[in-house]
């Protein structure tokens, strides 16, 4: 008897500590490191669906477009992207570019860019991997370009920048509000949805003015600025040096509205720098050529990750000490005063402290 006894207290104890590791673990995903009352082992990932991807269609020189395809799928308003997690396991992040009011499907579009642009794998696996009638997973939608107020607008897009001020330019023609739009491109054969956007001009003379490189030379955004009203809002969505031509023209009075589709440009004069991981002991060097990430993971190799761009926030971490130099294009002001994206942003000083 006694021996049940002992055997019973035994059992029951190993059934008592097995679900206390669980709650440990699930108060910590960094377990068995110490548990935050707010745990920021990486940005919690927005509920993901699987879709059916049925058109995928090419749509220019260099770009296909994709209609994914579902049922009941999460609103969405102008400027909102989504998260595509292919079946390689890589995830990019691509603006909607169809219609809000259609519940069945999102619709995204992407351009072909090889190694030797900086690619890195993502578009050619849409472009050549997937084929119709494949599944996919996504997150989102979510909008950090959001179509704003305002008595009247001006758009200008650089190539694939299109897909993000399409949907805004059906909604401000909806609107009856005045717009004009500047866009450009190497070619018109590279250019997606010239002919759509040249109906939604219309015939009214200069609201849409088109510039293929190939004919016309660079777009002047200054010249096509001038004489913007005061309150316009202007959207601007493409390469970086566009976006910066608008920034410096834009006239008094106007609000700056951009979207980017790369990392940030660095303006040079990195260096290298120290993170002390606070929680787990340790401190790691980043080199000048480095990134905070790579640092990390070389130490705690599970922490999360997955765009390695600044856009899906996977990896924000909270910061508990030091200036952070913060490229992403995901935080807002009030999120990046205690956090950061490691795998973009910097020190803007000798050291961070994170909470890892």
């Amino acid at each position: 008897m006694p021996r049940l006894a002992t055997l019973a207290l035994a059992t029951g104890a190993a059934v008592l500590a097995r679900r206390a590791l669980r709650r440990r673990i699930a108060a910590s995903p960094l377990w068995p490191l110490p548990a935050l009352e707010e745990p920021v082992s990486g940005r919690p990932r927005p509920r993901a669906l699987r879709l059916r991807v049925a058109r995928h269609e090419r749509v220019a020189e260099g770009v296909v477009r994709l209609r994914l395809e579902g049922a009941g799928l999460p609103p969405w308003q102008p400027g909102a992207h989504l998260d595509l997690v292919l079946p390689s396991g890589l995830v990019r992040q691509y603006s909607l570019c169809g219609d809000p009011g259609d519940s069945s499907a999102y619709t995204v579009a992407t351009r072909l860019i090889g190694a030797e642009q900086g690619g890195r794998g993502g578009s050619r696996e849409v472009h050549e991997g997937l084929r119709e009638g494949d599944e996919v997973t996504v997150r989102g939608p979510r909008n950090r370009f959001p179509l704003t107020d305002a008595p009247s607008y001006v758009f200008v897009a650089g190539g694939i920048g299109i897909t993000p001020i399409l949907p805004m330019l059906r909604a401000v023609q909806a609107s009856g509000k005045p717009w004009r739009l500047l866009y450009g491109g190497r070619s018109r054969a590279s250019m997606p949805f010239l002919e759509e956007v040249g109906r939604l001009g219309g015939a009214r003379p200069g609201r849409v003015t088109v510039v293929a490189q190939n004919e016309d030379g660079p777009p002047d955004p200054a010249a096509f600025l001038s004489g913007t009203p005061e309150g316009t809002a202007v959207y601007v969505c493409g390469p970086e040096a566009l976006m910066d031509a608008v920034g410096a023209g834009l006239p008094a009075g106007c609000s700056l509205h951009l979207e980017r589709f790369a990392p940030r440009a660095s303006s040079g004069g990195d260096t290298a720098f120290e993170v002390e991981l606070r929680r787990s002991n340790r401190t790691v060097a980043v080199a000048a050529d480095g990134t905070v990430l790579a640092a990390v993971r070389a130490e705690l190799p599970d922490t999360a990750y997955s765009c390695e761009q600044g856009f899906c926030g996977t990896c924000r971490q909270r910061v508990l000490e030091g200036e952070v130099d913060h490229r992403d294009e995901l935080l807002t002001d009030a999120e990046r005063a205690g956090s950061m994206l490691i795998c973009v942003s910097r020190a803007r000083g000798g050291r961070l402290v994170l909470d890892l």
